[in-house]
């Protein structure tokens, strides 16, 4: 994704700016630091941004999955409603929460399908986390809808969609908390680093004392303010939140670019009858971080395939991919952990190794994608246009 692509002298300002003081912890050392507040000001430009009230950095988009399930109160027990197509990080945070994954099927939007959450909803539902694949949205309008229905709480995991929006209105913004990711491979990277944002008060104030082992932050003399909760440890440092700030200020040029590449790419693919397009709600709001097509059949999607890897496009087949489908995840089947974890005392309402996705099979069988980049010249882009041409025209 485009932020490994934009490294430059923005990023080094940011990080000399941090190593000039030698402060790279991000609470305290008011004297020291020379005014620069690096995770405090990627937060308020963050939540500006999404037009909501408060934003919490994290060290990843992981943690941050975390910490929005503490933040929202979901615990031992709780069935968390969530999609087989996802990267493994939510899933693993419900886990750890001590909560049950209950999983629903996908539509051709590549994220949840509203009425497959209904189906799977019981007494012990509590939350359904919404991730918004591929850098564009879910049919979010219903899905609310259905949260609001049966009382539900909404965690958007936000991660592959910054600056994605649906109908005008930010993602991230329709639940009541949401996460990002700014690891090496997201839209905006910091190398590591993630944050929530919510216009939620109670769940801002539990956050940002749940990542800090309790901490409240009344005052400047840390350790001597009160501890109200128990916590943990997930703060970002001032240099991570140094980059993820510089490269944060190059969103809108980033998603200008991809949306203008996108374009080319999916006037070539329309002249193909065969090929149909990824669902979006509103294609104004995608991020465009990749182009996702779909083949008739599986046999016809691994024809193509092979066609692409012989005239070199590059691609990703996710019904393949050992991360981010249930599928291949044979660890999360069989409950492999480091640790016991609570789930081992509870019963989960589905069974894991048996379990079929018929719909989502169907979906993702047929699905590829390709990266869009920001920094392609003209000519790549043709270039590339090309190879993706000869490509389906040899395999259709």
């Amino acid at each position: 994704m485009p932020g490994t692509e934009l490294f430059g002298a923005e990023e080094k300002k940011e990080i000399m700016d941090v190593l000039e003081t030698g402060v790279l912890f991000r609470y305290n050392h008011d004297q020291q630091r020379n005014g620069h507040w690096k995770a405090r000001t990627f937060e308020a430009e963050l939540a500006k941004y999404h037009g909501v009230k408060y934003a919490h950095l994290t060290t990843s988009g992981t943690t941050a999955d975390n910490l929005a399930l503490a933040a929202v109160g979901i615990g031992v027990g709780d069935e968390v409603i969530i999609a087989p197509f996802t990267f493994i990080a939510p899933v693993e945070a419900i886990l750890h929460a001590g909560a049950i994954p209950v999983f629903a099927e996908i539509d051709e939007t590549l994220c949840l399908y509203p009425e497959s959450i209904e189906a799977v909803i019981t007494p012990k539902t509590k939350a359904v986390v919404l991730v918004h694949m591929c850098g564009c949205m879910a049919q979010i309008d219903k899905i609310v809808e259905v949260c609001k229905k049966h009382n539900l709480i909404l965690v958007e995991d936000t991660a592959q969609a910054l600056g994605a929006s649906f109908n005008g209105k930010m993602l991230g913004t329709f639940g009541k908390v949401a996460i990002y990711s700014f690891d090496f491979f997201k839209i905006v990277t910091a190398g590591e680093g993630g944050a929530i944002i919510t216009n939620d008060q109670d769940v801002y104030e539990t956050a940002t004392q749940h990542a800090d082992h309790g901490h409240t932050h009344v005052g400047n003399n840390r350790g001597m303010e009160p501890h109200d909760i128990i916590g943990t440890n997930y703060r970002i440092g001032e240099l991570h939140a140094a980059i993820g700030l510089a490269q944060f200020r190059k969103l809108p040029y980033m998603l200008e670019c991809q949306r203008k590449n996108k374009a080319v790419l999916e006037r070539v693919l329309s002249g193909f009858p065969k090929v149909t397009f990824r669902k979006a709600p509103d294609k104004k709001g995608d991020s465009a971080t990749f182009l996702d097509f779909f083949l008739p059949d599986e046999a016809t999607t691994r024809k193509v395939l092979k066609s692409f890897d012989k005239h070199g496009v590059g691609y990703a087949y996710w019904f393949d991919n050992n991360y981010h489908y249930f599928k291949n995840w044979n660890h999360v089947k069989n409950l492999k952990t480091a640790a016991k974890l609570p789930i081992a005392l509870f019963n989960p309402p589905q069974d894991y190794k048996t379990i079929k996705f018929p719909q989502s099979d169907n979906i993702i069988s047929r699905l590829i994608s390709i990266q869009i980049r920001v920094t392609w010249t003209e000519k790549e882009l043709m270039d590339l246009s090309t190879k993706i041409e000869n490509a389906l025209k040899e395999a259709l």
